[in-house]
């Protein structure tokens, strides 16, 4: 199988180039004052190069003014400390205010008893409600 020509991408750079100049040059008709100026610089040019063009100077375009970012502050939601209940399959059965741990103990070891189950008390957050 034969091997394809690798393309030469200086080249092609200068084909899009050249294409690109004469794009604009299409796209602005000169003025008779410009085609003056160009007859005179092209007489005092005559000992260069015709076959190699100018680049053209290009322009830096002004980079877009970044716009500053919107944040938005998460809302706080307060929050309380309680002591819960919670049977073998880790649902919650009752809670009691944080001060109150030893009522929830009691009130495990009671359900234990009765219930013949496994019951545990473990600190859990809450949502504080808001006045």
């Amino acid at each position: 199988m034969a091997r394809k020509r690798t393309i030469n991408r200086i080249e092609k750079r200068a084909d899009y180039e050249a294409y690109e100049r004469r794009k604009q040059e299409e796209e602005e008709p000169e003025t008779e004052d410009e085609e003056d100026d160009e007859a005179e610089a092209s007489d005092e040019g005559e000992g260069e190069d015709e076959g190699e063009e100018a680049t053209p100077v290009r322009t830096k375009k002004k980079a877009p003014e970044p716009k500053p970012k919107r944040t938005r502050t998460p809302k706080q939601v307060r929050q309380k400390v309680v002591w819960a209940v919670f049977d073998n399959s880790s649902r919650k059965v009752q809670t009691f205010e944080y001060s109150r741990k030893k009522d929830a103990e009691e009130y495990a070891a009671k359900m234990q008893a009765d219930k013949k189950s496994t019951y545990y008390v473990q600190p859990v957050k809450e949502a504080m409600e808001e006045k």
